[in-house]
């Protein structure tokens, strides 16, 4: 294997400081039906580590599509792929034949629109990675419960009852649950796609809360079809349209002085 694939092979991934890009896209396409089509056009962007960026724009835009590239998770559909360009992790080329997809995903972990805890009890819903990983040491995993479900603001509310089923907690609990087993493993990078679509008010409130808690340790991609949302979290913005990346700067300038009319009138409700 060649040097330039350690990074994502190896659990001691270099940190990256806060600003350094960490996410290169650089002129990339990719179609769900063998080319035909491309879903994604040309898109370019540097996200940078140890920020929130969302990605916004209206349904079908594609920013789910390249949220779900930067993981790999259209691998498990048989007819996409990267028509062309190139997605930079850690300075690495994730789809270059060398680079492993499940190695991939301990550095780029993922939350889900509908929060998915799997029918275990919450405490092995958290260790769940790590025991793929082989990890079986009891102090270890305890460990990374307390400290997963602290990061999630999880811990006080479920510390007398890790054995019950993760399936007992409430919709916001069960995100928060999502959220704890994603960072348990410690990767460098969280994706989140719609965290709040499906939950109340007093839950998205909490979940913004922790966002704004875990970019002191993690860089954070959210996809959100909700601009409120996007300038609550967000250091910057991207806004798509038809596959197509329109804009991409600071949420504060996206939303108070973007460039692109289209950009703004998408903001300000006009369209989308």
């Amino acid at each position: 294997m060649n040097d330039s694939s350690v990074i994502l092979d190896s659990a001691d991934a270099p940190q990256v400081a806060t600003d350094e890009t960490i996410i290169s896209i650089d002129d990339l396409s990719f179609s769900y039906d063998h080319g035909k089509t491309n879903t994604l056009k040309n898109i370019s962007l540097e996200i940078p580590a140890g920020k929130v960026t969302a990605f916004i724009g209206p349904s079908g835009c594609g920013k789910s599509t390249l949220l779900r590239c930067l993981n790999r998770m259209n691998d498990l559909v048989d007819t996409a792929a990267v028509t062309s360009g190139q997605i930079r992790i850690l300075n690495q080329d994730i789809n270059a034949p060398d680079v492993d997809a499940i190695e991939l995903r301990k550095h780029v972990g993922m939350v889900f629109q509908k929060y998915n805890p799997f029918p275990k009890s919450i405490y092995e819903n958290v260790v769940y990675g790590l025991r793929v990983q082989g990890i079986k040491d009891k102090n270890i995993l305890d460990q990374a419960v307390e400290q997963s479900l602290q990061k999630s603001a999880l811990w006080k509310e479920v510390k007398d009852r890790l054995h019950d089923s993760a399936l007992g907690l409430s919709g916001g609990q069960q995100q928060r649950l999502c959220i704890a087993r994603t960072i348990a493993v410690k990767p460098q990078i969280v994706l989140m796609d719609e965290p709040c679509s499906a939950l109340d008010p007093i839950a998205t409130a909490r979940i913004e809360e922790l966002i704004a808690e875990l970019r002191e340790e993690f860089t954070i991609v959210i996809v959100t079809h909700n601009m409120q949302q996007a300038t609550r979290v967000s250091d910057q913005t991207a806004f798509f349209y038809l596959g197509e990346l329109i804009e991409y700067d600071a949420t504060s300038t996206i939303f108070g002085n973007p460039s692109k009319k289209q950009t703004e009138d998408y903001v300000s409700g006009r369209f989308g």
